[in-house]
């Protein structure tokens, strides 16, 4: 349904676009030949957002998304299918002007999130007084089983009814579970087949797996999905991607499931934007290596291993800052680190020149890393990268700041980079930002950058 009104209100949108020549850029003669290009153009511009909602699965149930994870994926299919159908129009030489992809997508991105946040609250509303529910039937009554039976509760716009729990044992291991509403497990058979049920949640400890085969064996035979809450295996595995492992199915617990499609455009993004920063800074690059090269000895940019994604080493480049020696002297400066943990820092470094210390105020020294997010190495935004040696002292859980590529600039450092002192806090601001990674979030980093740089707060 949501389709075909997706499709009749950008098609209804369009042609009340094209009848206005002033914003379609038909040629003054209103001339409304349907060419070949025009046809093309149009049925991009109809079929582009429900292709973008359907990869971004805005078209399955979105009970269990917040508003702002709904807003996030509708500017996303925004944005995209805005640049489906400014490159149809370009490719099939469409008779329109060459701002009018640009204003329909902006046009009918405000009218079709207008329609989906119309739905998204009229369901919610109609959830909260009972109706549009789904029943649930929860496995287990211990710890595990009461946080999912508190968290239905607390979220009555999901709009799920808790018919029971079906458990081993003849009392709820849980005092918070109702004692009337717990069954036995060989009674799920029966219940699936003399009641409606929508959703099976498996909420019980990792020792029932075994006792819990034919609660799953009867929801296969009855069509009834059900729900393994991942944390059975432990509290720090990240959640599962369902997947295939040759011919069998499979779970694949990945560090971070980021959708393909959104790192495809994060490295384009890349790309684009490493070319364009490239060209801009070159005339202050090359006036910032001369200064290098004529205040103090040594070569002008300075090159070090880093560990990149996955701890793959590669050469980061940037304008030196530091006397030439400046490594040789790190050991006898150890006892004056201002950091915890296995990174290096000084608030007065003595080894910085003093060209090196304007270069690093303003952060001029790392636009050589534009090179190396061209290159594949980093990217815009990401974890910073960290030295081999430091890497080697990391506990398990912390190289999982290698998940994803290197960045110049990333969430702690525009949150007062220069009074996180603690590694651990460090860490876990790298992993905030790895858990929730997005485009849009990418791009909040990326401005609050820009006035950190200006103010000189970006220093390193």
């Amino acid at each position: 349904m949501l389709v075909i009104m997706d499709v009749a209100f950008s098609g209804m949108l369009l042609m009340a676009m094209l009848s206005m020549p002033t914003v379609s850029g038909l040629n003054e003669g209103g001339d409304w030949t349907m060419t070949g290009g025009l046809l093309a153009t149009s049925l991009a511009a109809c079929m582009a957002w429900p292709f973008t909602l359907q990869q971004l699965g805005l078209y399955d149930s979105q009970r269990l998304r917040s508003l702002d994870q709904v807003i996030a994926r509708l500017i996303l299919a925004g944005a995209v299918s805005t640049l489906i159908v400014t490159a149809a129009a370009f490719i099939a030489k469409a008779p329109v002007g060459p701002r009018f992809p640009v204003l329909f997508g902006l046009t009918q991105f405000a009218v079709l999130t207008l329609e989906r946040l119309a739905v998204f609250g009229a369901l919610r509303i109609a959830r909260r007084v009972g109706r549009n529910t789904r029943n649930v039937i929860i496995v287990g009554s211990g710890p595990r089983a009461a946080g999912v039976y508190h968290t239905i509760q607390a979220h009555s716009e999901w709009g799920f009814e808790i018919v029971g729990f079906v458990d081993d044992s003849e009392q709820p291991i849980d005092g918070s579970i109702p004692p009337d509403k717990v069954q036995k497990l060989i009674e799920m058979p029966e219940l699936l087949r003399s009641l409606v049920i929508d959703e099976v949640v498996i909420a019980t400890p990792r020792s029932m797996l075994g006792a819990v085969l034919p609660v799953v064996s009867a929801c296969g035979a009855a069509g009834v999905p059900f729900t393994l809450l991942s944390d059975i295996f432990g509290d720090y595995l990240p959640p599962p991607e369902i997947t295939r492992f040759g011919s069998l199915g499979a779970l694949r617990f990945a560090p971070v499931h980021h959708s393909q499609a959104g790192l495809s455009i994060k490295r384009a993004s890349d790309v684009a934007l490493s070319t364009l920063g490239l060209v801009a800074a070159a005339p202050v690059l090359g006036v910032a290596a001369l200064a290098v090269k004529l205040s103090s000895p040594g070569p002008a940019f300075f090159r070090q291993v880093r560990c990149g994604l996955h701890g793959r080493n590669f050469e980061i480049l940037k304008l030196r800052t530091m006397c030439e020696d400046a490594e040789n002297q790190r050991d006898g400066l150890m006892h004056l680190n201002t950091m915890q943990g296995p990174v290096f820092k000084l608030d007065e470094d003595p080894r910085v020149t003093r060209v090196g210390g304007f270069l690093r105020r303003f952060s001029l020294d790392e636009l050589p890393q534009l090179w190396n997010v061209l290159r594949g190495d980093m990217s815009l935004v990401g974890p910073r990268p960290p030295l081999p040696h430091e890497v080697a002292q990391y506990e398990t859980f912390e190289q999982r700041r290698l998940s994803m590529r290197p960045g110049l600039t990333c969430l702690w450092q525009v949150s007062g980079r220069n009074d996180v002192r603690s590694f651990d806090e460090w860490v876990r601001m790298d992993l905030a930002y790895i858990d929730t990674w997005s485009l849009l979030n990418d791009l909040r980093i990326l401005i609050k950058t820009i006035p950190a740089v200006l103010r000189g707060t970006g220093a390193h």
